[in-house]
């Protein structure tokens, strides 16, 4: 147990009513996981307010309220504090809760639109590879050294993330990669954190449901690099028209990288196919199994980050060409009639475009490209006709499907991709809206050395309806499915 004054150190506070040095348990912002003796935090969400439940989580044995505006009626014996904000109040109490955990290791955050999965997984794996007792916070999973633990969020919320780090030093982690969505930031999920250093990938079209406009998503993003330490590193990709305004008020040191500008750090593409590519980093040439431009820039920053944090420059580019890609991101199959199947989460209209371009850049004009691809429901809407449009006019044939419609109408979902496709690209498509019959029909429609493209959902291996999720593997299927057709 803890005091109460002692985990709230270095929260805003407005007011308090009753004592702080009371003993907590544990601290809760879902009511449901209340036990006795714990501090329930009321956190204003998107789309519950923690305020309505103020009263189940007293009856469930909550001894200390935390809360931005003060109940009307107040109970003899439980104490009130009356914070700025309830977000921020959670994540700097959870980090005080569990000892500051960021403080006793090197703490990495990898933001932007695209890479931050690819690169914060790679540096976990080229650090293993290095002997250290590494960390992961990604999209996919936690990783606790060996110890994986399923994700449910880009960004977790501030009590996992802080237990996480605990249980990393408890493991004798040295450093650990964590995804920083900009949900994440906003949501002030990552108060309280000490980073050693922090990444920028890329700024594109995305999440403008949420931020409402482009401004509002790349300030957000910024903040992280705002809030860093003068002992930090600030790293950015100088190549993107944004990598710039992320060092424009942070005290850390600046550091860049590129492929086509001047940099701190910076890598030429010399061959690319399909095997791989081979790069020049620091006029040394590198071999690496990842492919296209945009995985250049990945492991340019993985180079960067490698020596910002003191490995040595040849042992760095060593374990670079040893990496492996990460489920999900330009991941394929070549079946046994050299049909080639590629998955990958590209969700947004930038990283589909990126992806064709290294098909397109890879193919020699004779093979077909057919994508299959949809876009998630609740979500960024102005971004599908977008998705529509690309899609159909860099590739060869396109089937437009259902991807994760959760409470909206696929099929309405599906007319707003098709209003991005114009008059001359309209041959090209086929709708279907049951993703595993367009997975099959672009397995049927492909002929030897012909390339299927599965996009949007990638490490995903569930398919969300109306909140429920069904088992839905696209590598998996895709990989069925052609097979079936070898026999």
């Amino acid at each position: 147990m803890k005091l109460l004054k002692d985990i709230l150190y270095g929260v805003g506070i407005v007011a308090v009513n009753g004592t702080t040095d009371t003993m907590v348990n544990a601290i809760c912002f879902d009511s449901r996981k209340v036990g006795l003796d714990d501090v329930f935090v009321a956190v204003k969400g998107t789309l519950v307010d923690g305020h309505s439940y103020i009263d189940t989580a007293l009856n469930a044995g909550a001894n200390a309220i935390i809360c931005e505006t003060m109940p009307v009626n107040l109970v003899n014996g439980i104490t009130y504090v009356q914070v700025k904000n309830g977000n921020a109040a959670l994540a700097i109490m959870a980090s005080n809760f569990y000892g500051t955990p960021s403080k006793n290791l090197k703490l990495v955050g990898v933001t932007g639109t695209n890479g931050k999965t690819t690169i914060s997984s790679l540096l976990y794996q080229l650090f293993k590879k290095a002997g250290y007792k590494v960390g992961l916070l990604s999209t996919i999973k936690i990783m606790i050294d060996d110890k994986e633990i399923k994700a449910t969020h880009t960004t977790p919320d501030a009590i996992t993330i802080n237990k996480s780090l605990a249980e990393m030093n408890n493991a004798g982690v040295e450093f650990c990669f964590m995804e920083v969505s900009s949900h994440g930031i906003h949501q002030k999920r990552i108060e309280g954190l000490v980073f050693e250093g922090a990444i920028f990938t890329n700024l594109s079209h995305d999440h403008l449901d949420y931020h409402k406009t482009f401004a509002e998503y790349r300030d957000t993003k910024k903040l992280l690099f705002d809030g860093l330490p003068k002992t930090a590193w600030a790293l950015t990709n100088i190549d993107d028209k944004n990598g710039a305004v992320m060092l424009q008020n942070t005290k850390a040191k600046k550091q860049t990288y590129a492929l086509k500008t001047y940099a701190d750090f910076r890598a030429q593409i010399l061959e690319n196919q399909f095997s791989g590519q081979l790069l020049k980093i620091d006029d040394n040439e590198l071999w690496s199994k990842l492919i296209g431009d945009f995985n250049a820039y990945n492991m340019l920053a993985i180079y960067a980050t490698a020596q910002l944090l003191g490995l040595e420059k040849m042992e760095i580019l060593r374990l670079l060409s040893e990496l492996e890609n990460v489920d999900g991101r330009f991941q394929y199959y070549i079946s046994g009639k050299n049909i080639t199947a590629i998955v990958d989460y590209a969700h947004t209209p930038d990283a589909l475009k990126n992806v064709l371009n290294t098909i397109n850049a890879l193919r020699t004009g004779n093979e077909d490209v057919i994508t299959v691809v949809g876009c998630g429901g609740d979500r960024d809407k102005s971004k599908r006709p977008v998705m529509g449009h690309i899609a159909s006019e860099m590739s060869t044939k396109v089937v437009f499907t259902s991807d994760n419609p959760r409470t909206e109408s696929p099929s309405e979902i599906l007319k707003e991709v098709e209003a991005g496709v114009e008059a001359q690209n309209t041959r090209k498509v086929l709708t279907i809206e049951n993703r595993e019959q367009a997975i099959k029909t672009a397995c049927q429609l492909a002929q030897p050395k012909d390339i299927i493209l599965i996009a949007g959902k990638g490490h995903e291996t569930y398919q969300e309806t109306n909140g429920v999720r069904i088992d839905f593997d696209d590598y998996k299927i895709v990989k069925q499915l052609l097979t079936s057709l070898e026999k």
